[in-house]
């Protein structure tokens, strides 16, 4: 072969080589899958609990290869106000969003996670329930998701698996972003209340011995504050959450019946991991596995959701697939501020500028603390002397320490040791030897309230007839 044509063929090859090593790059990007469930608590897997009472497979599965997040928060522990900040990475606080009520309406100067992405090239897809107050689900251009389907508020379980399956099945030469977003484990709510199940029985709970025992944090907390009594008894007096009266054998029942419909979730996200499998497309996917929020399952005799306790507001936060080393993180993370970020980053996409969030899987960790928003919708005329009782508090948690603070009652603040007492079962925010803490912990949130423009924070700093803070 004389040189000239060597040459030839050693160009021929290498630019071959290029063009294959420049479409290899093209289609190099991650593809990212969402699995998020309603009101499922950080430890409510049996990765977690164990699986005496409860199996959970394919959650443990994507917990086994991935990164756990052990400390992450809902931005608010409730459903409209926790999405709404998932979906733009905004705190509830700047969107006004703190309660389930309003219609939805525009986002308006905030990007979202499906206008960031489908801005970027990502083929983008939403599937099952939406409660997103400030991302109209009707107008594809102001969500930026591309392809939607069955995007109700529940009854819809047993077909938003099939709605995935069929985005998953897609020809594209995109790489896509997907969204599946579960009901369940929220049924536990209708359970409680004797309703009907909108996404199917479960059949009735074994003899008591069977069941799960009571959490270890079943009763009241020491020391608990007038306003946090008050909630938790006008909380019980409303017939939406109907347990003021529950037995032991009926809160055990009612743990039995939420870990079934765990299970139904987990088996829902098991068919989603079978067909991004068989699509070839599972080693290059990033899975990222949360809830809205959490259930209280009967800790301090509170079901539901709403408040401050860790199992209401803690959540499952793991992000599984390629690249993803198996360990569990103690770093704190605000998954309504965290999420966007940390996806942008993975995907080499500039975040919008001015979230106040960050990449909770870069080396360094993000927060010293992370705040947390609520308000509690009880009812009108439970507490003697207070015609409308709507408490509206903020939360700050730190490294050891959770500390809130309420607009209403004679004692608003709480503070509890994490680190000594993990249940919450004492509150130490009247306890002289904390005073320093809890001082600390009003100036972590008033400099958040002050950088982050929460004016409500401010006052109910301000308002304290204790000592101010140092």
């Amino acid at each position: 072969m004389n040189l000239r044509l060597t040459g030839i063929l050693f160009c021929l090859f290498f630019f071959a080589g290029v063009r294959r090593s420049q479409s290899q790059d093209e289609g190099s990007k991650k593809n990212i899958l969402i699995i998020i469930t309603d009101e499922q608590s950080a430890d409510a897997m049996s990765y977690v609990a164990g699986n005496k009472y409860l199996h959970t497979p394919n959650m443990d599965y994507l917990a086994q290869h991935g990164v756990q997040f052990t400390r992450a928060y809902a931005a608010d522990p409730l459903c409209a106000p926790s999405r709404s900040s998932m979906f733009t990475g905004r705190y509830p606080t700047e969107l006004g969003v703190l309660d389930n009520f309003g219609k939805e309406k525009n986002a308006g100067p905030y990007p979202t996670l499906g206008t960031i992405f489908s801005a970027n090239g990502y083929a983008t897809g939403y599937v099952g329930k939406w409660h997103i107050l400030v991302v109209p689900r009707g107008n594809k251009t102001a969500n930026g998701f591309q392809w939607m389907e069955n995007n109700s508020l529940g009854g819809l379980d047993s077909l938003i698996a099939g709605s995935a399956v069929r985005f998953l099945q897609m020809k594209r030469e995109k790489p896509f972003l997907l969204v599946v977003s579960f009901f369940n484990p929220h049924n536990i709510c209708e359970w409680a209340r004797g309703d009907k199940l909108p996404d199917g029985a479960i059949g009735f709970p074994p003899p008591v011995n069977q069941c799960p025992p009571l959490l270890a944090n079943h009763e009241p907390t020491r020391n608990e504050s007038d306003i946090n009594r008050d909630m938790r008894k006008s909380f019980q007096a409303n017939p939406k959450f109907p347990v003021g009266d529950f037995t032991d054998t009926q809160w055990r029942e009612y743990r039995w019946a939420y870990y079934r419909l765990i299970e139904k979730a987990d088996s829902l996200v098991g068919k989603v991991l079978s067909a991004l499998r068989a699509s070839g497309k599972m080693d290059n996917t990033l899975i990222v596995f949360l809830s809205d929020h959490g259930d209280m399952q009967g800790a301090h005799q509170w079901n539901q959701k709403t408040v401050f306790y860790e199992e209401a507001a803690r959540v499952p936060f793991i992000f599984s697939g390629p690249g993803m080393p198996h360990r569990k993180s103690k770093e704190l993370v605000n998954t309504g501020v965290d999420l966007i970020p940390t996806l942008c980053a993975y995907a080499g996409i500039r975040p919008p500028a001015s979230l106040p969030g960050c990449n909770v899987l870069q080396a360094v960790p993000c927060h010293k603390y992370v705040i947390v928003a609520n308000k509690l919708a009880v009812g009108k005329n439970v507490i003697p002397g207070i015609k409308d009782f709507k408490p509206e508090g903020r939360m700050v948690r730190s490294d050891r320490f959770k500390y809130w603070i309420y607009d209403q009652g004679t004692q608003r603040e709480s503070l509890f040791d994490l680190e000594n007492d993990p249940g919450e079962m004492e509150d130490l925010a009247r306890n002289p030897k904390y005073k320093k803490v809890l001082l600390q912990h009003r100036q972590y949130l008033r400099k958040w309230a002050e950088t982050h423009h929460d004016k409500k924070a401010i006052e109910m700093l301000n308002s304290l007839k204790t000592d101010k803070e140092k």
